[in-house]
């Protein structure tokens, strides 16, 4: 949850947008990025959970939990949090 509050006060600053948007495409696969943006709000300030993720992705919620789980192990491994 703590990780989520910082990226979500980092997105809100527009100069730090474009910095998040190049991690994201640096470090996370395109699934990846996909999940943890629906997971979030990143695309639109909506928080989708697992299941609504995996219906709309089509996959499995334990699939979207562990794509999840692995993008933010590597970001906050990134950003050395």
């Amino acid at each position: 949850i703590y990780f989520v509050t910082i990226i979500k006060k980092l997105v809100e600053n527009r100069y730090l947008l474009r910095n998040i948007n190049d991690l994201f495409t640096e470090i996370l696969d395109d699934r990846e990025q996909q999940v943890i943006a629906l997971r979030y709000g990143l695309y639109d300030n909506q928080e989708l959970t697992q299941k609504e993720i995996s219906n709309l992705l089509h996959i499995s919620r334990s699939y979207v939990s562990r794509i999840e789980k692995k993008a933010l192990l590597k970001l906050r491994s990134a950003l050395c949090v």
